[in-house]
């Protein structure tokens, strides 16, 4: 009698982590790509934030480095 009552409780259990991996998959491919986020570069041991891609005048996109007319510091 105390193996079927093992092998039930043996069962529930694998059931309920085989349930439990499945909605894991589901939650993570609901979730946006890794792309999106923060990583980590190995080379240097820091953690990078990505900056956002936005629609802007591609003229805007061209700062100078330094001003020409004012002395380095």
């Amino acid at each position: 009698m105390a193996k079927n009552a093992y092998t039930f409780a043996k069962r529930a259990k694998e059931l309920a982590k085989k349930k439990k991996k499945e909605e894991k998959l589901q939650r993570k491919s609901a979730r946006p790509s890794v792309e999106d986020g923060p990583y980590f570069d190995e080379a240097t041991g820091e953690i990078v934030y990505p900056e956002p891609e936005t629609a802007t005048d591609p003229a805007s996109d061209e700062t100078p480095a330094s001003e020409p007319n004012k002395p380095a510091s």
